[in-house]
């Protein structure tokens, strides 16, 4: 079967716009509620989180429809992190939880996604399942069986408290002064309640959301706002989170901004040297830095590689046994905390790291030595098929032979936008340029 409605990373698209209407939000929960929701019996429950754009009203209204349908009970957590939706889920025993995000897109797109009972994004074949439903006839229940619903208020509280225990037993932020930049999204009431909690000076931007801001010129997308808070303030730290606050970007005191990457490598080096890294292995996607996976081997880690998608990076850390994985675009994996991205654990982590070692965000920020990267982002019209063109099929062929054995070429079709990713790494910049620019034309020329 082939997937029509879902994507690398749930239901997304242009709010009021198929797939992202009221329409189809209650459908897809009446789908989802049917495959949950396989017997008579009651109690079964599904949780409700969203981050603060506009159209996540008209939205979680109609799923909540959708599911009641069926017959589950509905929680609704209000605005809240992608992660704390996976922890909650998994926590209050649902039979499913529904994250109402596009992530670090803008205000005018939203998202569905979707987590099992255990925490965990729905795996490839269960979204199949829920969409053969949603093409067909969904039984609806009985009258006597509709569900009920209820909004919790203690949803952002308990949260709080699960990030909180993750940081170091009797270790305290005093002393530090925290930029953190909630991207007007879902983290920004309890980003900085957490790092006020544990001591911070917490200076706080992106934390008024009015429904249209979301992402808007804040968060990890669009970093120079906390680059500029933390000058302005003189702040030991900046923390970028971008709309459901499952990616990060670190900002150190000089200004600079390190991506997953460093990040990462700073986590994987600090849990190996304590013996709680397992496996021995770091879990990256093809996109993450060549100069990350030559200093990993250098520390004796692994690099194991998968497709782009935090979804399938998790996907083989628990294949493997792993802990640690992530994304060079902040979504930081940590899975004896979390079951997904979460940015907030991971700024913590490197708190941790500052308050440990005593050292500054500028002697941790950077691990290793980039490799030099260009990553273009190419727009197309939508029905187009670029990447099937024979131009720049040609031209594919061409940049591979050129870099072979000087470099790698990656390209790709986002699976939330209508982009091409062109991603290049080369030693000789000169080269790198030019091969970016002539796959990104072609792919241009095509589009």
């Amino acid at each position: 079967m082939t997937r029509n409605l879902f994507g690398t990373d749930g239901v997304r698209g242009t709010a009021n716009t198929y797939p992202m209407t009221a329409e189809t939000a209650l459908r897809l929960a009446a789908a989802a509620g049917r495959f949950f929701r396989r017997d008579a019996s009651p109690g079964h429950r599904v949780v409700i989180g969203k981050d603060t754009r506009r159209s996540g009203y008209m939205i979680e209204n109609a799923l909540t429809a959708g599911f009641l349908s069926t017959g589950m009970d509905v929680v609704l957590l209000g605005p809240i992190p992608t992660p704390a939706v996976g922890m909650l889920t998994h926590s209050m025993r649902a039979d499913v939880g529904v994250m109402i995000t596009a992530s670090h897109n803008p205000h005018h797109d939203n998202g569905i996604k979707f987590f099992g009972p255990d925490g965990y994004k729905l795996s490839d074949a269960a979204e199949m399942e829920i969409e053969a439903l949603f093409e067909g006839d969904v039984d609806l229940c009985l009258p006597d069986n509709i569900g009920r619903a209820n909004r919790i208020e203690s949803a952002i509280g308990r949260y709080v408290e699960a990030a909180k225990a993750t940081f170091p037993t009797g270790k305290r932020l005093d002393g530090l002064k925290v930029v953190i930049d909630c991207a007007n999204g879902a983290a920004y009431r309890t980003a900085p309640e957490v790092l006020w909690e544990l001591g911070a000076e917490v200076i706080a931007i992106g934390v008024q959301p009015n429904g249209y801001n979301i992402n808007k010129g804040v968060g990890s997308t669009a970093p120079k706002a906390a680059v500029d808070a933390v000058l302005q303030h003189e702040a030991d730290i900046g923390i970028c989170l971008d709309g459901d606050a499952d990616r990060i970007a670190i900002i150190d005191e000089k200004g600079q901004i390190a991506d997953g990457d460093q990040l990462m490598g700073l986590i994987a080096a600090r849990w190996a040297k304590s013996g709680e890294l397992r496996g021995g292995a770091l879990v990256a996607t093809v996109m993450s830095n060549l100069g990350l996976e030559r200093w990993l081997g250098g520390q004796g880690i692994d690099l194991h590689r998968t497709d782009v998608g935090d979804r399938y990076v998790v996907d083989a850390m628990r294949q493997g046994g792993f802990n640690l994985g992530g994304e060079q675009s902040g979504h930081i994996v940590m899975s004896d905390y979390a079951t997904t991205g979460d940015g907030l654990l991971a700024g913590l982590q490197f708190l941790a790291a500052m308050v440990e070692t005593g050292q500054r965000a500028s002697e941790l920020a950077k691990v290793f030595s980039p490799c030099p990267q260009v990553l273009k982002n190419v727009r197309f019209s939508e029905g187009m098929a670029p990447l099937e063109a024979a131009s720049v099929q040609s031209a594919i062929q061409d940049a591979e032979a050129s870099l072979l054995g000087k470099g790698r070429l990656l390209i790709r079709k986002s699976g939330t936008e209508p982009l091409i990713r062109v991603m290049v790494e080369a030693e000789d910049e000169t080269l790198l340029n030019a091969v970016a620019e002539t796959v990104s034309q072609a792919v241009q020329d095509a589009a």
